[in-house]
């Protein structure tokens, strides 16, 4: 299935497959009414994204009980291929309070379609033999 730009749609079990597979995101949430992006290592733990953070951070103070944005993504700059997932959810501290966990309630991801490496351009005609 693919959508009105032409990526492909990757299924939930796709998305969570690509999720178990890289170990730094990017969380998006609110910080004092402005949006706000930050790189995180992260792990899958029973379904949950699992973000290693104080529970007086700024980022956990900011998270607690609010619906945030989880993104992960991969590019291959030489096949112009890549796939993104994005998993809207609640965040929390974990019950170890030194974990920020993150509950899928939307997940949804889209892949570029491969292309093989361009030609290099040769802006200069090729001679011709005289």
């Amino acid at each position: 299935m693919y959508d009105a730009e032409g990526l492909t749609i990757l299924t939930e079990r796709e998305c969570r497959e690509l999720l178990a597979s890289v170990p730094l995101g990017r969380i998006v949430y609110t910080d004092r009414a402005l949006p706000a992006v930050q790189p995180v290592n992260f792990v899958m733990s029973d379904g949950e994204v699992m973000i290693l953070t104080s529970a007086d951070s700024k980022l956990a103070t900011a998270t607690q009980n609010t619906v945030v944005a989880f993104e992960i993504d991969h590019f291959n700059h030489e096949a112009t291929a890549g796939w993104s997932v994005v998993i809207i959810g609640h965040a929390h501290l974990h019950p170890k309070e030194d974990h920020l966990a993150i509950t899928p309630e939307l997940i949804s991801g889209r892949r570029l379609p491969t292309h093989p490496p361009k030609e290099p351009h040769n802006p200069l005609p090729a001679e011709s033999p005289e």
